[in-house]
């Protein structure tokens, strides 16, 4: 099994990375089926269902689809572009994405939302169609947004293609177990045996420069929420907060005022900051989710602003050692929150970030998986339950409590030897299991839990 960890951290632009950049990302495959066919087509559409039309709007699902179709990209997203897009599409009708010509495309009567049951293969199901010069429907692919960005189309969902179809890795474990197997065979650490596998498929400055990359995109990020405010958009009237816990922060420095709890006020604002970031539609990295980008970012800027012998220099192996837990966690349960609800985004996240810190500041193998371990364990049975399907309340505070959970389940495994009760592959299975027994109204659906109880107008 190889996951790649740029495909784990995906930069990419907010608010969700399954209702957002998956859209986008299914839209640009259809234009590449649209031109790859013999026939010309007049006008596209979309229909959304299951999470994606529950919690569209709020997620700007059916903006992502329209600049989707349009030709725009996840990945060198422009606002500014994309916004004189969206207002020409809106005036004229029509989109124009390149090789196919001018296409008829009303957004308000072509982009539905179908609030039934959700298709067959996944809660987060949309259709793109293509029509002839009659409005007759010609060709249509379904597609499932899975999570983190990742997108299949219902015969590759059918076929399980969710899987590494190149060729075979150096390291290729599919669980913890194996993984701790394979490190102690070979003697290297788990960042290593990653970097090896990542080094099978590409060349060592690619590697290097993407995850130089990937690290600029996650900590400009938070130095972009630490330095704006404002009232985020979505109707819910929710105030940046990030910038002005920052300044107090800074200002209460050196004064010997604080409690030694105040460093979870620094791992908070850090994430928060990238969170209220993805709210508002910036830049920002899949870890493994947008909802859940700010964990691993906030564990890495605490650590090397607040721990001392830290270096840039072992960024690298963080984010190698986060993702090959990452990749655990999606290929025998899920990263999903309209599949798994929020224990597999934030869970997920915090047992990356635990294991990233924990391998940076020593740990052995077994740290590791003990670190990650306890993180996941502590966030099982979170639900997603976003107040008007915005990735706003409670999702930014709860990267917060993630990124200090990450931290402290690392702390307490770097304490140990890393025996411990409970696996870490349990652990996942026990997720995958609550998964599946959650009820539906507590997985991205905004029909249940605090979306129902807090005012959200």
């Amino acid at each position: 099994m190889f996951l790649s960890v740029f495909d784990m951290f995906k930069v990419g632009v907010g608010p969700s990375s399954s209702h957002t950049i998956g859209p986008m990302v299914a839209a640009a495959r259809f234009l590449d089926h649209l031109r790859a066919q013999p026939f010309q087509v007049a006008g596209v559409r979309a229909s959304l269902h299951g999470s994606l039309a529950f919690t569209g709007v709020g997620h700007a699902t059916d903006r992502a689809v329209i600049l989707g179709l349009a030709g725009f990209r996840a990945d060198d997203y422009d606002a500014d572009k994309a916004e004189a897009e969206l207002a020409r599409i809106t005036d004229e009708n029509t989109v124009v994405p390149d090789g196919l010509g001018t296409l008829r495309f009303h957004p308000k009567d072509d982009v539905e939302f179908d609030y039934g049951p959700p298709l067959p293969g996944h809660a987060n199901g949309l259709i793109l169609k293509g029509t002839d010069a009659q409005g007759d429907v010609i060709t249509q692919i379904t597609y499932y947004s899975i999570g983190g960005g990742f997108v299949l189309t219902e015969e590759e969902l059918a076929a399980g293609k969710d899987t590494d179809e190149g060729p075979p890795v150096p390291y290729p474990f599919k669980s913890a177990a194996e993984m701790l197997d394979m490190a102690a065979q070979s003697g290297l650490s788990i960042a290593e045996m990653k970097r090896t596998n990542e080094l099978s498929r590409r060349t060592q400055n690619e590697l290097d420069k993407g995850l130089a990359r990937i690290w600029e995109v996650m900590n400009t990020c938070i130095d972009r929420g630490l330095t704006t405010d404002g009232i985020l958009p979505g109707g819910l009237h929710v105030k940046r907060r990030a910038k002005d816990i920052h300044e107090k922060l800074m200002a209460e420095r050196g004064l010997n005022l604080t409690a030694p709890h105040t460093i979870n006020d620094w791992m908070s604002t850090y994430a928060m900051a990238v969170n209220e970031e993805n709210a508002a539609g910036g830049q920002v990295v899949t870890a493994p989710t947008n909802g859940a980008a700010g964990v691993v970012p906030a564990t890495i800027r605490y650590w090397l602003d607040h721990v001392p012998g830290a270096s840039e220099a072992k960024v690298p192996d963080f984010l190698l050692t986060a993702s090959a837990i990452g990749g655990l966690v999606k290929f025998n349960a899920s990263i999903s929150g309209a599949e798994a609800g929020c224990q597999a985004e934030v869970g997920s996240a915090a047992a990356m970030a635990s294991a990233g810190l924990c391998a940076v500041m020593g740990g052995t193998p077994e740290q590791i998986e003990n670190a990650a371990e306890i993180a996941l364990e502590h966030h099982l049975g979170m639900t997603c339950d976003p107040v008007r399907g915005l990735v706003q309340v409670p999702c930014i505070e709860r990267n917060g409590l993630g990124a200090i959970k990450a931290v402290s389940a690392a702390s307490l495994a770097l304490r140990g030897d890393g025996t411990h009760l409970v696996p870490l592959d349990a652990a996942i299975e026990t997720m995958r299991q609550t998964g599946a027994d959650m009820s539906e109204k507590y997985k991205e659906t905004a029909l249940g839990g605090l979306a129902v109880n807090v005012p959200n107008c």
